[in-house]
């Protein structure tokens, strides 16, 4: 399939399952990826985000990111959820787990910036895997903790 040829929401749906793998819908004119026990996301602001993708570069557990003006998500499989305490350290650095049910709007195009406001660091590939949930928390932590120094 041929991006540059997509024209339609439905376009895209089919796009995102075909080459990603994503199990997208549309909802409201857009294109939806929810959360679900298979597939999790972190939000971040930007600046922490950057710091995070570095990091896990380094640890080669990079995945799939997506960018909005001042926050980015993270892709991730949730190998389990984190305790009290660990959201609240979270909660304390402004990352964010958006809880299973709910869902995180795509791009409909593959540039910089997309009629939804955003556009993929590090778009999916479909023979990826994603990176463990528990892996970008830990990480978000440890670069959290030290941005704070």
């Amino acid at each position: 399939m041929n991006a540059d040829r997509l024209r339609t929401v439905e376009d895209w749906v089919s796009y995102y399952r075909h080459e990603f793998g994503l199990p997208v819908i549309e909802r409201g004119g857009f294109v939806m990826l929810p959360v679900t026990a298979q597939i999790g996301v972190v939000h971040l602001p930007v600046a922490r985000a950057e710091m995070l993708r570095g990091a896990l570069q380094q640890q080669r557990r990079g995945g799939p990111m997506l960018a909005r003006q001042i926050r980015w998500s993270f892709l991730a499989e949730p190998d389990s959820r984190p305790g009290d305490q660990i959201m609240m350290a979270l909660n304390r650095l402004d990352i964010g787990i958006p809880a299973i049910g709910s869902a995180v709007m795509l791009p409909t195009g593959l540039g910089r910036w997309t009629r939804e406001g955003c556009h993929w660091v590090t778009p999916p590939a479909r023979d990826s895997k994603l990176p463990p949930l528990s892996a970008i928390i830990t990480t978000a932590l440890a670069v959290g903790a030290e941005s704070e120094d």
